[in-house]
């Protein structure tokens, strides 16, 4: 049993790749991660494309509660959706890590992601410092703050990602 923590990429339900496509196609239960970033469409453009339910995962079942999803797969394939890449935000990175840690098998399957994208702007990611993601659900959480400060006092700048949420 398997694990799949898949890429969808940035635009809408038709971003998946094959490859990710062909895993979801073979999950029991499928979960869109939900708090990092917002795709641009809903669940149920997921689903009729996927033909399989989508159970939204918010910031708390994702920071608090990710067991739950990765357990599931030492019995069934499970997948968690991924808006972008996979591998661009420690929160994924954290939740693969605890995974392996329990013995679940894991497989990342990798999409287009924000900072790719960021070159059709003219700009170059290896001329950047540090990239910071400013988060859209807790207007409590300000580590970012520190972390930009950090980025503009040097030559190379930040990088900064603000979430958009879509209302």
């Amino acid at each position: 049993m398997v694990f799949y923590v898949i890429g969808l990429g940035l635009g809408d339900e038709r971003d998946i790749t094959l490859r990710g496509l062909d895993a979801v196609k073979k999950c029991s239960k499928v979960f869109l991660e939900h708090y990092t970033s917002v795709l641009g469409v809903d669940k149920d453009a997921l689903e009729a494309l996927y033909e399989r339910e989508v159970t939204l995962a918010d910031r708390d079942f994702v920071e608090c509660q990710a067991e739950a999803i990765y357990q599931e797969a030492k019995e069934s394939d499970v997948a968690l959706l991924v808006v972008g890449d996979p591998l661009c935000a420690t929160t994924h990175t954290d939740i693969i890590i605890r995974a392996r840690e329990t013995g679940a098998e894991v497989q990342v399957i990798h999409n287009t992601s924000v900072m790719g994208a960021v070159a059709s702007c003219g700009l170059q990611l290896y001329q950047f410092g540090q990239t910071v993601s400013i988060p859209f659900f807790d207007d409590k959480v300000s580590a970012w703050l520190g972390r930009l400060e950090a980025g503009m006092a040097v030559v190379t700048g930040a990088c900064v990602s603000a979430n958009v949420h879509h209302l």
